[in-house]
């Protein structure tokens, strides 16, 4: 491939990581205010969360094995037209059934851009540069989050508006985005028909998910659950954290916006990090960074609290670029669309069932308990690693 498609190919997957991510986490700031305007308790609030995971976790293994058959530009490009079309809708709704289903149609679409996107990278990256190309592919994701939500920030907490006109924007936004996305990436010959897949490895026996390695590919697996649990539960429920330290409501997701400010920076750094000492070591590392710096968070007022979110950021969301960019270490070149929708859809599970869980700890006790349970938790990915750097023939200690 040509390299100024190489680089429409990565522009474009950045863009749409940046708008789907971004539609994703704005969700934070609109729980508050979902909760005050609707009178929800905290097992509803994480249902409405659970309910786009739910969503993106039953689709995203079908659409990683459809994109082996059908032209993945047309996939992605539909995805992000649903999520846009689902926005919209929600935007006119106003009681909290409507809520959740439109939020369900959103995860929908959103379950094609994480598989399509990653895999399309990565074989447009083979070899040198591809973990690089996949951690500012995942820090574009922080970006995106970062804009809309300080976007849906600034437009209710400070101009006044209601949470149903960043959700109208946004999706109009998402359709136009969809149709560009088809454009760019035919015009960079990317993500057309797949051709015909090699059905046999290289024993001559049939290969259905492409897993090389079975035990580091399970155990991945399990760390991607964990962390993915946590990231999910902290920045759910941080915002209901800093209103018990007294922050307003309107003022609390600025939390999850400061902590994505962090996350931006430590999604690209963690990748490059992982490449410099490896894997199982930079995995150990940021979440015994992780675990300390929600402790700290959790114990200290909301002013140093608001000191110490930028660095956990850092930490906490960039850990996905280790795990992720290892993927392809793992599985076969034709089976990453199918692989990467396999890892996703494991994480997302536990997306779903983690903030249901945290809602019924944080109702039964408090948020401050249940922080500490999610950062107890982490650390059990700690001794995992050592199986990872097995599986890739790497040091650990």
């Amino acid at each position: 491939m040509a390299p100024h498609n190489k680089k429409l190919t990565l522009r474009t997957c950045l863009s749409a990581h940046v708008l789907h991510d971004g539609l994703v986490d704005m969700l934070y700031a609109l729980l508050p205010l979902l909760r005050e305007a609707l009178g929800l308790s905290y097992v509803e609030v994480g249902l409405i969360r659970s309910a786009h995971k739910a969503a993106t976790t039953v689709f995203q293994i079908p659409v990683g094995m459809l994109s082996e058959r059908i032209s993945p530009r047309l996939l992605l490009s539909f995805g992000t037209a649903l999520a846009g079309a689902a926005f919209l809708f929600l935007s006119f709704a106003s009681e909290y059934t409507p809520v959740l289903a439109f939020i369900f149609l959103a995860g929908c679409g959103a379950a094609f851009q994480h598989p399509l996107s990653s895999s399309i990278i990565s074989k447009t990256f083979p070899g040198e540069g591809q973990r690089s190309a996949l951690g500012m592919y995942n820090a574009f994701g922080d970006i995106g989050k970062f804009i809309f939500l300080g976007l849906t920030i600034l437009a209710t907490a400070v101009f006044g508006f209601s949470w149903q006109t960043p959700a109208f924007g946004f999706g109009v936004i998402a359709i136009f985005i969809a149709f560009t996305t088809f454009i760019f990436f035919k015009i960079a010959n990317t993500g057309g028909p797949p051709a015909a897949l090699n059905k046999k490895t290289n024993n001559g026996k049939p290969s259905s998910w492409g897993i090389r390695n079975k035990r580091g590919f399970i155990t991945l697996s399990i760390i991607t659950a964990l962390d993915n649990s946590t990231r999910n539960g902290f920045l759910t429920f941080v915002a209901f954290l800093m209103i018990e330290k007294s922050v307003t409501t309107e003022w609390a997701a600025s939390a999850v916006l400061i902590t994505l400010l962090g996350g931006m920076c430590g999604k690209y750094f963690v990748g490059l990090l992982a490449e410099k000492i490896g894997v199982a070591r930079t995995i150990a590392l940021t979440e015994i960074a992780t675990s300390f710096l929600i402790i700290c968070v959790v114990f200290t007022s909301n002013v140093y609290a608001y000191f110490f979110l930028p660095i956990l950021g850092i930490f906490l969301n960039g850990t996905s670029s280790a795990i992720y960019g290892t993927v392809p270490d793992l599985i076969d070149p034709e089976r990453h669309s199918r692989a990467y929708g396999l890892i996703y859809t494991l994480g997302s599970l536990c997306g779903l069932v983690a903030p249901l869980i945290y809602g019924y700890l944080s109702d039964a006790s408090n948020i401050s308990a249940t922080m500490l349970t999610m950062a107890a938790l982490l650390l059990f990915t700690v001794p995992l690693c050592k199986i990872i750097a097995v599986s890739l023939n790497e040091k650990f200690l």
